[in-house]
Order: C-alpha cells, then sequence, then structure tokens
C-alpha cells in the first residue's frame, strides 16, 4: 500500500505525458509502402548491392523528413532483392511529397487484406469480402447441389481439382449418361465429372482419316475446361494464373454435376473447328442423358434457325425442359453481329469485372500509362530502353501496316533488338504478336488497342513483359514517337492485381453487338455478364497462351471471350434450377432480365467499350444479378407452343416446323409478333402508333404492382391497365403498351427506354427498343 502512495505523483505524471504525446505521434502518421520499380542489380544481388539500395531508401525519405538517421527509424522494409521500394511511417504531407518525386511510381497505404477468390461470382454478389451472406443464391440454391450442367465445347482436363469429386454424394439416378472411353489414357469419370462424350464425324468429313489421338473426350485446347469449371467447378483455393489473382476457384453452381461433350478439334479450312454434324448429335445425345443445363459457347455468323444446328439443337433440349444459355459471339463492336439469336436460348454478352492484371508504362516524356497484362516476365532492370515503332521496324520486303500489326515475318530484328517494340491491336493474335517481338529480339511490348477495340484492354499471359493500353492511351504513345526530340524511350513495370476497379462492369469491344439480323424484333443479347480476364481450369495439354512455343503450363488460366461470360450464366441457371425446380427455361431467362442491372459500381450507365452509354445491343437487359434472380417478383413466360407460333408467323412452312417439333403442329390463323411475349419489347417499324400485348404471372408474394416508364426519346409510351394486382402466387395479368411518334419527333435510328412494374420490393424492368419504320 505504501509502495502506491508513493509511486502514484509518478505514474499519474508518466500517463500524462503519454496522453499529450499521442496525437502528436501518432494520429497524423499511417504505415505507407512506397514503390520504384525495379532493381538494376539483376536477379541475385550481392551483398553490396542490397546495402547500397537499401541506403538509396534512407537518403531518398531523408530528404523528405529530419534526416538519414530519422528515416532509418521510419522504414520497417526495404524492398531489395525484385521489388525495389520501402514501408514506413509517414506523416501525410511526407507520403504526398514523396508522391511528387521523379523516381517514385506510386504511394500507398498499407491496407489489410483478404485470401482473395478469382473474383467474378464476388462481383456478381454471390459472396461478400471472403463470405457467402445469407441472402446469397449459393446458399438459398444450396450451391446448385445435383443439378446436371452439360458443356459443349473442346471436352475436359478430367484431372483438374476443378472436377473432384471429395466429398460429393453418389450420382443422381435420372442420369443417363456415360463416360465414353474412361480408361486410363481416356477420361475417367467421377460423382462430379459424371459423363463425358466426343462428337467428330462431322469434322471428319472435312478432315479425313483421324487417327487415335481424336477418340477421346480429353481436352488438349483448355477452352473447354475452362467454361465448364466457370460453370460447375468445384470450390479450389490457391488458384492463381503465374502467381497472378491468386484466391479460391469457384463455378457458379460448385455443387452440380459436371458432363462434357466435346464436340470441337483443332481448327481446319481456316477457323472451322465446331461442326454443325457434331453439335447436333451432343445436343441429341445430352438431352436423353438427363442434363437440366447445356452451356453452349460457341457459335458462328448469324443463321436463319432451320439452317442453323445450335437453333435446332436447342428447341429440343428446350422442349423438353433443359435450359440453354449460348455466347452472343466475338464479332463486336461492328452492329448486327450477335449470334445464337433464337428466341429459345438464352444469349448472354460480355463485359468486365472490378479486378485487373496492372502493369504501368513509363515513357521518356514522364508519362505513366495504365495498361493489362499477365506476362510473368519482367524487364531485367529498372531502366528505360529504346522505343519503337513497329512499322519503323519493317523487314525490307514488308509493308508497314503488316509490321505495325507484327504479323510473322514483318519485322526487321536489326532494328527491333534491345528495344520496347510498339505493336497494332487487329487481326493476329495479341499474344501472338508479342511472339513475334521476342523473336525479333525485343525486350518488351507495348500492345495499342486501335479504334474498335477503345478502351477495353485484356491481360494475356504474354511471352515477354508486355502491357496492353487502351486506345486514347495508344494515340499517346505513338505521338510521343513521332514528336520526341530525343531517341524515344519506356519502361514497362511489374504487373500487379488491382480489385474493386471502377468503373465496372464496361462491355467489351469484342463482344457481338444487336441488332438480330435474323429476327429484328427479337433483342439480342439479352444479358450480359463477366466476360474479361475470367481465371478457370485448364488442360494441361498446351501452355496458357494456347501456342505450340509456349512451354509453360498452369492448371489455371485467365480467358476472354463471350465464351467465358456465357457459363456465368449457365451456373447461375443452374442455381435457378436447384431452387425453383418447376421454373421454365423461359421463366428462368426472365427473371434474369428483369432483374439486371444497367448501372456499374460508381451507380452510372454501364459503358460501352468506346466510353459512351452502352445500348441494349451492347448488354441487352443488363448485367445479370443472380440474387435478384432468385425472387423476380413477375415473369414472362412462354411456352413450346408460343415458340412454334414464333415460327410460324415468319413463315416457316409445315416441312420448317418438322424440324423443330416433334409432333404435327397447325399454324394459328393469325399471330402477331408484337405480342410475342419476350422480356424485351422490340418495334421496328413505328410509323404513327402501335400497340403489344404481353402477360405476366406472380411468382412472388401478393402485391400491387404500378408502372414506370422511361419512354424512348421521340416516343411516347403509355401502358394499360397501369396498375397490376396479384392476389395470390402463380396468377396471372395482361397489359397492352401503346407506342406513339412524338409530334415532331425525327427519328432516323434505333431508340431506347425502359419499362418497370414495381411494387416496392421488386422492379421488374424490361428494355424498350424502338425503330421508325
Amino acid at each position: 500500500m505504501a509502495l502506491s502512495i508513493i509511486f502514484s505523483p509518478l505514474l499519474l505524471s508518466f500517463f500524462l505525458f503519454f496522453s499529450l504525446l499521442q496525437p502528436l505521434t501518432f494520429a497524423t502518421q499511417k504505415s505507407y509502402v512506397v514503390y520504384l520499380g525495379s532493381h538494376s542489380h539483376g536477379l541475385e544481388p550481392t551483398q553490396s548491392d542490397i546495402e547500397r539500395v537499401t541506403d538509396s531508401h534512407y537518403e531518398l525519405l531523408g530528404s523528405f523528413s529530419e534526416g538519414k538517421e530519422k528515416a532509418k527509424e521510419k522504414i520497417f522494409y526495404s524492398y531489395t532483392n525484385n521489388i525495389n521500394g520501402f514501408a514506413a511511417v509517414l506523416e501525410e504531407e511526407e507520403a504526398s511529397s514523396l508522391a511528387k518525386h521523379p523516381d517514385v511510381v506510386s504511394v500507398f497505404l498499407n491496407k489489410g487484406k483478404k485470401l482473395h477468390t478469382t473474383r467474378s461470382w464476388n462481383f456478381l454478389g454471390l459472396e461478400a469480402d471472403g463470405m457467402v451472406p445469407p441472402y446469397s443464391l449459393w446458399k438459398k440454391a444450396r450451391y446448385g447441389e445435383d443439378v446436371i450442367i452439360g458443356n459443349l465445347d473442346t471436352g475436359v482436363w478430367p484431372e483438374s481439382k476443378s472436377f473432384s469429386d471429395e466429398g460429393m454424394g453418389p450420382v443422381p439416378s435420372k442420369w443417363r449418361g456415360i463416360c465414353q472411353h474412361d480408361t486410363k489414357d481416356g477420361v475417367v469419370c467421377n460423382r462430379k465429372l459424371i459423363g463425358t462424350r466426343y462428337f467428330n464425324k462431322g469434322y471428319a468429313a472435312y478432315a479425313g482419316h483421324l487417327n487415335s489421338s481424336f477418340q477421346t473426350a480429353r481436352d488438349s485446347e483448355g477452352h473447354g475446361t475452362h467454361t465448364l469449371s466457370t460453370a460447375a467447378g468445384n470450390f479450389v483455393p490457391g488458384a492463381d494464373v503465374l502467381g497472378y489473382g491468386n484466391g479460391t476457384a469457384k463455378g457458379g453452381s460448385p455443387h452440380a454435376r459436371a458432363a462434357a461433350y466435346k464436340v470441337c478439334w483443332p481448327p481446319i479450312n481456316g477457323s472451322n473447328e465446331c461442326f454443325d454434324a457434331d453439335i447436333l448429335a451432343a445436343f441429341d445425345v445430352a438431352i436423353s442423358d438427363g442434363v437440366d443445363v447445356l452451356s453452349v459457347s460457341l457459335g458462328g455468323d448469324p443463321t436463319e434457325f432451320s439452317d442453323d444446328a445450335i437453333a435446332i439443337g436447342s428447341f429440343h433440349a428446350v422442349a423438353k425442359g433443359i435450359t440453354v444459355v449460348a455466347s452472343a459471339g466475338n464479332s463486336g463492336p461492328s452492329p448486327g453481329t450477335v449470334s445464337n439469336v433464337a428466341p429459345w436460348l438464352i444469349t448472354v454478352g460480355a463485359s468486365t469485372m472490378d479486378r485487373a492484371f496492372t502493369i504501368y508504362v513509363a515513357l521518356g516524356n514522364r508519362k505513366h500509362l495504365k495498361g493489362a497484362s499477365l506476362s510473368d516476365k519482367r524487364l531485367p532492370a529498372e531502366k528505360f530502353y529504346p522505343l519503337i515503332s513497329a512499322a519503323d521496324a519493317k523487314a525490307a520486303d514488308q509493308s508497314e501496316e503488316d509490321a505495325l500489326l507484327c504479323k510473322p515475318g514483318a519485322l526487321d530484328p536489326k532494328k527491333v533488338k534491345g528495344k520496347i517494340l510498339v505493336c497494332l491491336r487487329g487481326e493476329n493474335g495479341r499474344v501472338d504478336k508479342g511472339h513475334q517481338a521476342l523473336i525479333a529480339g525485343a525486350v518488351g511490348m507495348i500492345l495499342a488497342n486501335d479504334e474498335n477495340s477503345g478502351n477495353e484492354i485484356i491481360a494475356d499471359t504474354h511471352v515477354l513483359p508486355a502491357a496492353h493500353v487502351n486506345f486514347t492511351d495508344g494515340e499517346a504513345v505513338f505521338s510521343y514517337l513521332n514528336r520526341s526530340n530525343r531517341a524515344p524511350m519506356a519502361f514497362l513495370t511489374n504487373v500487379r492485381t488491382e480489385l474493386a476497379t471502377k468503373p465496372a462492369p464496361f462491355m467489351a469491344s469484342f463482344s457481338s453487338r444487336g441488332p438480330n439480323i435474323i429476327e429484328e424484333s427479337i433483342l439480342k443479347p439479352d444479358i450480359t455478364a463477366p466476360g474479361v480476364s475470367v481465371i478457370a481450369a485448364f488442360t494441361q495439354a498446351i501452355g496458357p497462351s494456347d501456342a505450340d512455343y509456349d512451354k509453360r503450363r498452369t492448371p489455371y488460366n485467365t480467358q476472354s471471350g463471350t465464351s467465358m461470360s456465357c457459363p456465368h450464366v449457365s451456373g447461375i441457371v443452374g442455381l435457378l434450377k436447384t431452387l425453383h425446380p418447376e421454373w421454365s427455361p423461359a421463366a428462368i431467362r426472365s427473371a434474369m432480365m428483369t432483374t439486371a442491372t444497367t448501372r456499374d459500381n460508381n451507380g452510372e450507365p454501364i459503358l460501352d467499350s468506346t466510353n459512351t452509354k452502352a445500348t441494349p445491343f451492347a448488354d441487352g437487359a443488363g448485367h445479370v444479378q443472380p440474387n435478384l434472380a432468385a425472387d423476380p417478383g413477375l415473369i414472362y413466360d412462354l411456352t413450346v407452343n408460343d415458340f412454334l407460333n414464333f415460327l410460324c408467323s415468319r413463315g416457316n412452312t409445315k416441312k420448317d416446323i418438322k424440324l423443330f417439333s416433334d409432333k404435327p403442329y397447325t399454324c394459328p390463323k393469325s399471330f402477331s409478333l408484337a405480342d410475342f411475349n419476350y422480356p424485351s419489347i422490340t418495334v421496328t417499324n413505328l410509323n404513327d402508333s402501335i400497340t403489344v400485348t404481353r402477360r405476366v404471372r406472380n411468382v412472388g408474394s401478393p402485391g400491387t404492382y404500378n408502372i414506370h416508364i422511361r419512354a424512348p426519346p421521340g416516343v411516347t409510351v403509355s401502358v394499360a391497365p397501369s396498375i397490376l394486382r396479384f392476389r395470390k402466387a402463380g396468377e396471372e395479368k395482361m397489359f397492352k403498351v401503346t407506342f406513339k411518334r412524338a409530334p415532331k419527333a425525327v427519328l432516323t435510328d434505333y431508340v431506347f427506354g425502359m419499362l418497370t412494374w414495381k411494387d416496392g420490393k421488386h422492379f421488374v424492368r424490361s428494355p424498350l427498343v424502338v425503330r421508325h419504320y
């Protein structure tokens, strides 16, 4: 007791002193990372190299603080091996001043992080901060438990962990398929990968005799493994691509069963690899096998339905209650390029997600440009290299146009060696351009977008240090090359993964656009989903760049295309089939379309690749939102007879109808395409006025829905009735929508709007598309 009396004044003084110091010492200080790029000492630094670099960090920070000795106190990490930089406790003013120093690439807060997923399902709201929230469709639908997803593609790599059957129960009794050539050298199935088949006779009709390597469903190209695992792959921790994007790989329906139907083979006759005869055979068998969902990431030019194997095969699948999801095509951004446009299909466009694999281009004029890459190659030293346009590096017998595109044989190695080469996007493959640059002796490549590609940049697994930059930044590079008074120079930083990037999504330039040139009254694509730099399982038969010269192997790879967005929707369909087994394929499509969003993560309208507002010809009804699709409120349904009536209205003969119907069908005497109960409404011949009819069914609780209209410019829109009251689930109501040309309106092109039914909880949206006749 006496001791406490003696020391209490001293303790009180201490605490008072400490409390006075605390705000001064800690309140305005935070830990930062100061990134300086790479080192000049190579991959194996000596002790003197490390000491030199460390001392340079002290010198740099000391010039902004109270000297070198104080800097030593502030720095708690010096990155001295591969990364050049340091971590330190800094005042905000110090951090701000350091960021302006010419030797500093960036200064950023030392923020806490969590282990990350391969991202797209997080972006779609099925998980949040590494957790699956109670409202997630994953939980509601038991992760797609026992739904069977079939995939028409290049086959499967069965050894991938994405197709492990650990923890899975018996194969569903409804499954009637087989594991074709289930041998040690073929494809061994299990309780996850429950069926595989291959179809190559249509291919052989063009290619001739096929050897034994074609008698398997094993995937030697990677595309099929990637798409099937995106739709139905397991949770696989520790997935990455060449060290980037590390996290847990997930399929949309991770507890689903998977079946692979190999219909695509090495390209012949140009780029033909998936032949109609094989596609149709696969549809035929898959329907009998008992699949619930078919994912089809392939297609060709838009074709009349009766001449389209995918349209025919999918009609028969839908007639049996199987939902078919297909890719919109990669022929964008030109209008009228969308394929797989049959109204019984779900057609999916491609857009970005909020993750980027970022690399910076530093030009000699001190401009820094943000690019994308997944190259595991790095420039060996942090120094600037000579920069040259590929057009100026052309071989003597080649054109500037071919050289600028970095086509094979178009470059002069004497002009390229030791330099960073600038290539233009287009015609030949992006990774191949880098390979041509490497062959010619380049130390790195800047891949600049052409105007059509706009702001879309793609992270590819390049074989040399490379940065893909958008059109505007590409113009800045070429301007620097053309106007520089000194020898142009540049440097490429290392790649890093960035999350929560904005804006996202925006539309990929390659995603095929409407209008639907086969049937203009049906809006296509229906919806958009992540399709850029998607990480999923991959074959071990080839390297990540899909090139013979690439000897690298990675169990997971990144790919881009509507082929990647399609299986995202297929996985979501699997969840909705599990949650609502009574819903028809058309009901499932309606639920996704009417709950889709047309806003990005800034709350602004989704942008096209040209930085202008995307139209429904790019994103359809918008970006898919799986959690909201589980409870859409109202749905626009369609039956097989509705689809047959649709065909009848287009002038199809009885012979044509037989291609689609398994029994005789008599066309109605009158049927208007304007009344076809599609979730979107397209009017292609507005002269004065036109009225269309729609029918909705309540799949939620009783409620009252009010109409909200955003009319297309130059058009007035009215809806009758304007209020729909539902007393029970399953009740149906009809309404009419009248479009009138506004007085003095001059309509020379398509215009767009939105019709929304609201009950306070649900927002049931339908895009409006109008063209003057």
